[in-house]
């Protein structure tokens, strides 16, 4: 034992014999204070056997050495594939003349058995189609749409020939709006001559559009559904509002007469959107009804049009066969949104670009909640959707690093 260690023990024994204690009994203190400052504690007083007792430090173990990863983990992937109790109905505009109209090729919509574009569950069976819009008279139209047909606005059967020869129309649609009262109040049988007129110039199925006055819009789709026997045109449109005026029954049975089809048109609502195609199966087959559940455009209620479309398309799919009719949308309505057209500060530039993309996005947005059929106007705007359907009905074949590009892409305008 070191002096050190003795002179502790000593000291210990002194502490020990004051209280009245002997060394081999345990000390407790009560409301005692110390001051730390005036003890010192050193290791050497503690014996070998309370340091057995001691763990010694553990040393921290090293990190494993950080490495880059040199590929992506990989993990297999099978996607789930439903089937719906449910399908959509094909719808065939146009006639050719064996089956008694004159139209060159038919174009047949719907026969959907999935949501929009489920390529793993169904490639579409017939891809979405544009119809191009025209018009029986001059119309105020933006520039950007105005430059591609101010020269033939007066000759409706001329602009309607520009938009198949030049813009690739597989549909048309002739909107009457010289019939509106308020307007020209065209009369029925002169709105007829010009639906005849077109019919001659061009040979892609035909959509007849009226102006919106319920009693007017009859008595023209009546006309026109008579001298068109055969052709299987779309009357646009037909509405609750004619079955207020006592109406409907005469357009549905003239258009079940003749061998067309009509559009029923609802504002946002599906259950007025059943309502409303019951009424017309009353006179109509099933399978010559289409639907127009209104397109509000981008930034004017756009979302909600994309939820009453999606809402509609699943409820058909999952069985409820009223509303198991292909969908039409009036893309051009994203005209009357005013960033569409108007002149405004520097960060909406160009001003040239920014119609054609409101057409294109509001027309996207739809194609994608379910809709079959698409009125459109700007050249560009048709083109660009064009594109997209040809890469989406090639499924598997589009090579993704042709496209790595994109945002560096240049835009041209044709």
């Amino acid at each position: 034992m070191g002096e050190e260690e003795k002179k502790a023990n000593t000291k210990l024994d002194e502490l020990l014999n004051l209280l009245g204690l002997t060394s081999n009994r345990d000390i407790e203190l009560e409301d005692v204070e110390l001051d730390i400052s005036e003890i010192i504690l050193q290791p050497s007083v503690l014996s070998s056997a309370a340091l057995k007792g001691i763990a010694p430090p553990k040393k921290k173990a090293a990190a494993p050495p950080t490495v880059k990863p040199t590929t992506i983990l990989e993990a297999p992937f099978t996607p789930f594939v439903q089937e719906y109790p449910g399908k959509i109905r094909e719808v065939t505009l146009g006639a050719t003349k064996s089956k008694g109209g004159s139209r060159g090729k038919p174009v047949t919509i719907g026969g959907s058995t999935t949501p929009a574009f489920y390529l793993f569950e169904q490639v579409p069976s017939n891809p979405p189609v544009i119809s191009v819009d025209v018009f029986d008279m001059e119309v105020t139209l933006p520039k950007e749409i105005r430059t591609h047909v101010e020269d033939v606005w007066e000759d409706t059967a001329a602009w309607a020939k520009r938009a198949v020869d030049k813009w690739g129309a597989k549909v048309l649609t002739l909107h009457l709006l010289s019939t509106d009262p308020l307007i020209k109040d065209t009369s029925p049988a002169k709105a007829t001559k010009t639906v005849e007129e077109v019919l001659q110039a061009v040979d892609v199925p035909l959509i007849i559009g009226g102006c919106g006055d319920p009693k007017k819009d009859a008595k023209v789709f009546t006309k026109v559904a008579e001298m068109a026997q055969g052709e299987r045109v779309l009357l646009s449109s037909v509405t609750l509002d004619m079955e207020e005026a006592g109406v409907l029954e005469g357009v549905t049975k003239a258009a079940a007469k003749y061998g067309h089809l009509v559009l029923g048109f609802t504002a946002l609502d599906l259950n007025r959107a059943k309502e409303l195609n019951r009424k017309i199966a009353d006179y109509l087959p099933e399978g010559d009804i289409l639907m127009d559940l209104t397109t509000a455009a981008l930034g004017y209620g756009l979302e909600y049009s994309f939820t009453i479309h999606e809402r509609a398309r699943m409820a058909a799919l999952m069985g409820d066969t009223e509303l198991q009719h292909p969908v039409l949308s009036g893309t051009t309505n994203a005209w009357a949104a005013r960033e569409a057209w108007m002149k405004l500060g520097p960060e909406w530039e160009p001003r040239r670009l920014r119609g054609p993309l409101w057409e294109t996005v509001t027309a996207l947005s739809l194609l994608l909640a379910g809709v079959d059929l698409f009125m459109m106007m700007h050249p560009d705007a048709i083109r660009t959707m064009k594109k997209v359907l040809q890469n989406l009905m090639t499924k598997g074949e589009v090579k993704p690093e042709k496209i790595a590009n994109w945002v560096n892409a240049k835009i041209q305008r044709g």
